[in-house]
């Protein structure tokens, strides 16, 4: 059951005003149903254009998101004693990030 058909159910009539559609009506219920299979099919294809181009793109071996942060280790060593937040505006990075570079240098230093 729709959203509309549940507000009828309610009593509630959805009129639209700015495109003209009567829900209480054949036609208007028509109208609305032609508009959401029409908008269906529009998002169908973006989809189809977005998908197409992240793979071509990945084939021409671009590398796809956000570029990498190139901090240099000292830097994060640095900041080690700083809390998360406080070192993350430091670097300008997110927390995630400076969880992980420290992680990582931890690591390092422990093999």
């Amino acid at each position: 059951m729709t959203k509309l058909e549940d507000l009828q159910h309610l009593g509630v009539v959805f009129v639209s005003l700015g495109e003209g559609i009567d829900c209480t009506t054949p036609a208007g219920k028509l109208q609305l149903h032609i508009l959401a299979a029409l908008a269906e099919f529009e998002r169908g294809r973006i989809r189809e254009r977005v998908m197409a181009g992240l793979h071509r793109a990945k084939a021409q071996g671009r590398r796809l998101g956000r570029p990498k942060a190139v901090i240099p280790v000292e830097r994060v060593q640095d900041v080690r004693h700083l809390p998360v937040d406080e070192a993350a505006d430091a670097l300008g990075v997110s927390r995630s990030t400076v969880k992980r570079w420290r992680w990582r240098v931890q690591q390092s230093l422990s093999t």
